[in-house]
């Protein structure tokens, strides 16, 4: 498909500039859909590849999912590895990355686990953005894939996992460079459990310092009038947010 024939900004994008962030329309530029579940917004992508990155840098999305980062790297002639351990998720990608574009930015989709990325270099990657699922919330493989981490049900075994991830992530990461991951939190049995604490612990374990807590703000819509009725009725509050670390090696 020709850049004539394809919108491939979105309008009247302006830069992120505090530590709240919303969006509340949906990515209506390139190929970007919404129809893969916990996909997260092209205009988060936008935003940490415009600032923590420059043209023809190599960027890393570990777990690729629907394709988002690698549309958005494509756009803004980065150069991107994009790996996943679902072979729908990678088959989605490609032809997510179907489209011209005025720049000669090379996209790499290969299946990988993400604990294990030794096809990497030691200090290749200049950027690192990826957006993992919240331990079994949304089950992407339901138990098919054994190295699927969206089949974890316990947190802290969940946890235990992405610091193997986090460990790669900085071997990979060249120093001084930037690495994003938004994840969320969850509850059981009606209490908080703090999640994207856990694993905001975990990079910081691996040698990662936090550069930024940037909230992130989720419209749900779909499920709005039944979880209304369900907190009024259990009396818990709806958790409409989630945590973009922005980590620095």
């Amino acid at each position: 498909m020709s850049t004539k024939e394809l919108k491939l900004h979105p309008d009247n994008f302006e830069m992120e500039c505090t530590t709240v962030w919303a969006f509340p329309r949906r990515g209506n530029w390139a190929t970007h859909a919404s129809d893969w579940r916990g996909n997260w917004s092209p205009e988060v992508v936008r935003n940490l590849i415009l600032r923590y990155s420059k043209e023809k840098d190599h960027l890393l999305d570990c777990m690729i999912g629907g394709g988002t980062t690698a549309i958005e790297a494509k756009i803004l002639n980065r150069h991107i590895t994009c790996i996943d351990v679902n072979e729908e998720a990678l088959e989605r990608t490609k032809k997510s990355l179907e489209f011209e574009v005025p720049n000669k930015s090379k996209q790499r989709v290969m299946k990988c686990d993400a604990r294990d990325m030794s096809f990497i270099k030691d200090n290749e990657i200049d950027f690192v953005l990826t957006h993992p699922p919240y331990a079994d919330i949304i089950k992407y493989s339901d138990g098919k894939i054994k190295e699927d981490l969206s089949n974890i049900h316990d947190i802290d075994a969940f946890v235990d996992e992405i610091e193997k991830v986090a460990k790669e992530l900085y071997r990979v990461l060249k120093p001084g460079k930037y690495c994003a991951i938004l994840i969320g939190d969850t509850r059981r049995q009606k209490m908080y459990q703090p999640m994207a604490f856990k694993v905001m612990d975990r990079f910081l374990k691996v040698g990662f310092k936090l550069k930024e807590d940037i909230i992130k703000r989720q419209f749900n819509c779909k499920a709005t009038g039944f979880w209304v009725n369900k907190s009024k009725e259990g009396n818990f509050l709806l958790i409409m947010h989630e945590h973009l670390f922005i980590f620095q090696k």
